[in-house]
């Protein structure tokens, strides 16, 4: 299990440096929602979260072939993913150079003001971008490749769902109990945000691409 654990780290580290859902988060806790609408929002990122995780484990353990021609599968499935890694990274820092500094979706502008439906809707969609559905693919790779019983697999998606989301989690729950001292806090990560997320997750992306890539051709 150990071994797990340690190829889900990077993993779910670079799914908690995603850009978007910490920029959202940012917006909802500016608003004057933010406690209700924050909740909303971590309640859709963490139930998103796991459940990508879990269906990807499912979908992983369903792999056709023997022992060994599934080991080989998997392997070869992460080599795969961790390319597309590597691309989507690549091209986002491509666009990135491209744009300049530059703002986020529109979107994101006005989801203060969203339902708490609506924000609950938006955790659980942002869980299908294409880099959290491949993060998630190989976090589901990992956990069958331990080859665990099923307590073991579940706490698996658990720990990779905490991690995963403790960047919306957090500053949500610290906001809501300390809102005084958070508010200053926000404003200087927006801003640092809007100048520097995009560049640290293509980066993470390359870095996490190679590391999958690496475990896939080991395994």
């Amino acid at each position: 299990m150990g071994q797990a654990l340690l190829q889900l780290m990077p993993l779910a580290l670079a799914a908690a440096l995603s850009s978007v859902p910490i920029t959202a988060t940012i917006f909802i806790l500016l608003s004057e929602s933010r406690s209700r609408s924050g909740l909303g929002f971590l309640a859709g990122t963490v139930l998103g979260t796991f459940a990508i995780v879990a269906l990807a484990s499912v979908a992983s353990q369903a792999l056709p072939g023997r022992p060994r021609e599934h080991d080989a599968l998997v392997g070869k499935l992460e080599v795969v993913i961790g390319i597309a890694l590597v691309l989507l990274g690549v091209v986002a820092l491509a666009r990135r150079s491209r744009a300049g500094s530059g703002h986020g979706p529109a979107w994101l502008d006005s989801i203060g003001t969203f339902g708490i439906l609506s924000v609950f809707g938006i955790g659980l969609a942002l869980n299908l971008r294409p880099k959290a559905v491949l993060l998630a693919a190989a976090a589901g790779l990992a956990i069958v490749g331990a080859d665990l019983v099923f307590h073991d697999n579940l706490g698996l998606v658990v720990f990779y769902t905490a991690i995963a989301t403790c960047t919306v989690g957090v500053p949500i729950v610290a906001t809501i109990l300390f809102p005084r001292r958070m508010e200053p806090r926000l404003l200087s990560a927006k801003g640092w945000i809007a100048a520097h997320s995009s560049t640290v997750g293509a980066t993470m992306m390359i870095l996490i691409g190679g590391f999958v890539i690496g475990v896939g051709v080991s395994g």
